[in-house]
């Protein structure tokens, strides 16, 4: 019978976190894409902005956390690009003609680096 050891369980854990917060940046993005260019009132532009949003403060709380075990200055880095992520959101909302062109570009960078 095979047993696998806890650090093979817990890299197991780790790869399929990652996997579901891939999985969390595409569909955030896919969101933005599809709102993108269109009128503010498009309810597809407060879904993609309240999705960024809610998947931002998720990441930011879970990097708050004392158990979280990433470096304190790659947690403060992704902290700041949270926080200017939720403001951006916010801006598209106030400033129609502003777009999701700059929340996309960054979330794919991260999603990408999850890689």
């Amino acid at each position: 019978m095979y047993k696998m050891t806890y650090a093979e369980i817990i890299e197991g854990d780790c790869r399929q976190a990652r996997a579901n917060e891939q999985q969390a940046f595409n569909q955030a993005i896919a969101m933005m894409e599809e709102a993108d260019g269109k009128d503010i009132a498009a309810p597809e532009v407060f879904a993609a902005v309240q999705n960024i949003q809610k998947l931002w403060v998720f990441l930011i709380e879970n990097l708050s956390d004392p158990a979280n075990e990433l470096a304190p200055s790659l947690k403060k880095d992704l902290i700041s690009i949270g926080i200017w992520a939720i403001r951006e959101a916010d801006r598209v909302l106030s400033t129609p003609a502003k777009g999701f062109g700059a929340l996309i570009e960054v979330n794919r960078s991260i999603r990408d680096g999850l890689a």
